[in-house]
């Protein structure tokens, strides 16, 4: 392996049923010099299910050692390794371990390639029943109610599609929060275990999933939602401005971008806002009701 240079492999893994595993994952598991796996336990039983065996170097590669150990692959594919990147459900780097790696790859001039495979998102889109022409994904929206919701207010004029990861214990806080962002009777899809015996797709407006996910659930869990309606730009007073500024700042924006996002929402010039803003704050000062201002 001396004087080349290896290649970085990313490899999907079945999201659930493991009859879903492309027969090329197999080959690269059974010839990668170095099998950098999230859980090493999980991937065990990957390669019992399909019946072959790792000769490479196995090492664990997860949110906890990504960055210690990311130098140390980076070091085997500039010696001519091939390293194969595997998490426990998907795509490496969608919502798991891997972006690191993928950036330092490329920063090396190491070729990067990838093994298709089932992903959670895609599966998630088609079976919703919702608009898949256009969508985006967002991920794991934040654990604390008051970052969440502030997630949310961000992307309630989207009108793409839009794709959400939860844990089954944060789901029917989630979908309350949603419902009371998006409208109660804006059109979604909870998807559990996907592709596994239990699958279940639950679609309907989001006030009455909130409610049926209150009773618990259990499992994987994809959101999908559908997007805003295109209503054009809405029509806001002064005061409605300056509300989502605030909004904006105490989910932890700086006022610049709070205010750059709203004009956006608002089809308005930064300036008409940031005057909105200015004489909030001047208006405060001089004793209007209080809380309405910024300070």
């Amino acid at each position: 392996m001396a004087g080349t240079t290896g290649t970085l492999v990313l490899a999907g893994t079945p999201i659930g049923d493991v009859a879903d595993a492309p027969p090329r994952l197999a080959t690269e598991l059974e010839s990668a010099d170095v099998v950098a796996a999230e859980d090493t336990r999980r991937l065990r039983r990957l390669t019992q299910a399909l019946g072959i065996h790792t000769t490479g170097r196995v090492v664990s590669y997860f949110e906890g050692n990504e960055s210690a150990r990311t130098p140390e692959l980076v070091e085997a594919l500039t010696g001519g390794a091939r390293v194969l990147l595997v998490t426990d459900a998907g795509m490496p780097s969608v919502s798991d371990p891997g972006y690191r790696l993928v950036a330092a790859a490329v920063e090396h001039g190491i070729r990067v390639t990838a093994v298709p495979g089932p992903s959670a998102v895609l599966t998630a889109l088609a079976l919703s029943a919702l608009p898949v022409d256009r969508f985006c994904f967002e991920g794991f929206l934040p654990r604390k109610a008051g970052e969440r919701l502030g997630r949310l207010r961000e992307v309630a004029a989207e009108r793409r599609t839009m794709v959400f990861f939860e844990a089954p214990h944060r789901l029917d806080d989630t979908l309350a929060a949603m419902a009371e962002v998006f409208g109660a009777d804006r059109r979604a899809a909870v998807c559990r275990e996907l592709t596994k015996t239990y699958e279940e797709v639950k679609r309907g407006p989001l006030g009455d999933l909130a409610a049926w996910a209150a009773e618990g659930v259990r499992g994987e869990i994809t959101v999908v939602v559908e997007g805003a309606a295109d209503t054009g730009p809405e029509e806001l007073d002064a005061e409605e401005l300056v509300r989502r500024v605030r909004v904006r700042e105490e989910a932890g924006e700086r006022r610049k971008e709070a205010i750059a996002a709203v004009a956006a929402e608002a089809g308005l010039p930064k300036r008409e806002v940031f005057d909105a803003v200015v004489a909030a704050k001047n208006a405060a000062r001089t004793g209007p009701a209080e809380g309405k201002g910024l300070s």
